[in-house]
């Protein structure tokens, strides 16, 4: 077969999709049901999921079969078309993200020059979706949860993005194979020259404002416990999975996005670059979890002053920062 023609480019492209969708949806399989219970355990001195299976992990299985066999209740007044479409688009929208994540191994689907840029709008995205449930669940608790989620990304979507762009001007390029390609160089002796080693102040700022996208400790405030579970509160069954998978695959997005652009991306010696990818990755989900375990909550006012006077101040310094180094060594 022609590798130039345009059925095999469409068969060779829905092959990698399907790869890199497997692969990411086996990490939240994993991070969901069990890791995070274990890892949560170990931080409060408790005992996990152990009695299923080897070390617990068929709970993976028990979970899935319990979740997906409940019974889809669909509470009186709801909109039904945003009410249905908001979960698969909570979902769908982090696993778009993956489509330009080089991940090493030739695992790498779309390189396009505007790869940073379309990972975020992508990532972006899942706003909606938590909008939608929110005002189309006809419950005044998952409308606050919403309203909560759109505040809440607003003010630290723009610190990320500022922070992710010191990066851009750092590397010269959107392009995710560039900005990992301007990572592989050493910095002091054989120290890398990744990011995060270069501006480790950027790398702080775009960890926390990380956790507020993903919605960890301090900043899980849309789905806080003083309104039951926000902008979820009336979905159960299959939507329920969607939702949850949706923030773990938004999770490990996140951290895919922090590995490239702060991490050298699947760099590292010795062992494959995938296996390099998967450890940063799941570096950050621990990180998250820990944050969940020993953080406290921040109340919504608290939340959003830190975002807008905070965050987004030491963002744009940062950025200024940067380009004036920038300026001067060139």
């Amino acid at each position: 077969m022609d590798p130039n023609s345009v059925p095999v480019m469409i068969l060779m492209s829905l092959i990698g999709a399907a790869l890199i969708g497997t692969l990411m949806m086996t990490n939240t399989a994993l991070a969901g049901p069990w890791a995070k219970r274990k890892i949560t355990a170990a931080f409060t001195d408790r005992i996990a999921v152990d009695r299923i299976g080897p070390f617990g992990l068929l709970i993976i299985v028990a979970d899935s079969v319990r979740l997906l066999s409940k019974e889809l209740i669909v509470p009186e007044g709801v909109d039904r078309p945003a009410w249905d479409l908001a979960p698969l688009l909570i979902a769908s929208s982090a696993l778009l993200g993956f489509a330009v994540i080089p991940m090493g191994n030739g695992l790498h689907l779309a390189d396009p020059e505007v790869g940073l840029a379309y990972v975020f709008a992508t990532a972006s995205m899942a706003s909606v979706g938590l909008v939608m449930a929110g005002y189309a669940s006809n419950n005044k608790y998952s409308f606050l949860g919403g309203l909560r989620a759109v505040a809440q990304n607003l003010a630290y979507e723009i610190p990320l993005i500022l922070t992710g762009a010191s990066v851009v001007i750092f590397a010269g390029s959107l392009q995710m194979s560039e900005i990992v390609a301007a990572q592989s160089q050493t910095l002091i002796g054989p120290l890398p020259s990744w990011y995060a080693f270069v501006n480790p102040f950027a790398f702080a700022l775009f960890m926390i404002a990380n956790l507020a996208e993903v919605g960890r400790n301090p900043f899980d405030i849309p789905e806080a416990t003083e309104i039951v579970a926000g902008y979820q509160t009336e979905y159960s069954s299959v939507y329920f999975v969607l939702i949850y998978l949706g923030e773990f695959i938004h999770i490990f997005l996140g951290g895919a996005i922090i590995a490239t652009i702060f991490l050298g991306g699947p760099a590292g010696p010795v062992l494959p670059g995938i296996v390099w990818f998967l450890i940063k990755i799941w570096g950050v989900f621990l990180f998250t979890q820990w944050a969940r375990s020993a953080v406290p909550r921040v109340r919504i006012d608290q939340l959003i002053e830190i975002g807008w006077k905070g965050m987004l101040v030491l963002s744009l310094a940062n950025l200024l920062l940067t380009a004036v180094i920038v300026g001067v060594i060139a």
